[in-house]
């Protein structure tokens, strides 16, 4: 932490509450890069922590570099998997879609950044907005429709 985020480690009081090595999952006799999961106590640290690596763009450890990646659980990942077909049609026609922690979708329209939690809450806009209703009702309507089987 010293050696890529100086500034994070005298703003936080970095408290790592596990840190584990896991194999390589392919081949355990290959000599790859493992992933260490750390866990931490505070999720705001995590996520200054991943911020600050996203901008900094290269992180190192002894001089060898990393890759710092957040880990949701599966309920976390269920739920932006959920998004996606949305977040596609959205990005085609460059509404500048957004998945945001946990999983959260936000776009630009009419430029305002509307945030949405679930999928009840954005029909209930897309009523309102006849371009993006027209845009997705394909996709949130095809949706309903396989519940009720």
């Amino acid at each position: 932490m010293t050696e890529n985020f100086p500034y994070l480690v005298k703003e936080i009081d970095l408290q790592v509450q596990e840190a584990q090595r896991t194999p390589n999952k392919r081949n355990p006799k290959r000599t790859t890069p493992r992933h260490i999961i750390i866990k931490m106590p505070r999720a705001k640290d995590k996520e200054r922590i991943l911020k600050a690596a996203r901008e900094r763009q290269s992180v190192t450890y002894k001089g060898v570099p990393m890759r710092l990646s957040a880990d949701f659980s599966t309920e976390t990942l269920q739920a932006r998997r959920e998004w996606q077909e949305i977040f596609k049609v959205m990005n085609a026609k460059n509404l500048q879609p957004r998945l945001l922690y946990p999983a959260k979708l936000s776009f630009r329209t009419e430029g305002q950044i509307k945030s949405f939690t679930d999928k009840e809450k954005l029909k209930e806009f897309i009523t309102t907005n006849p371009g993006i209703y027209e845009m997705l009702k394909g996709i949130l309507l095809r949706r309903g429709r396989r519940r009720k089987r």
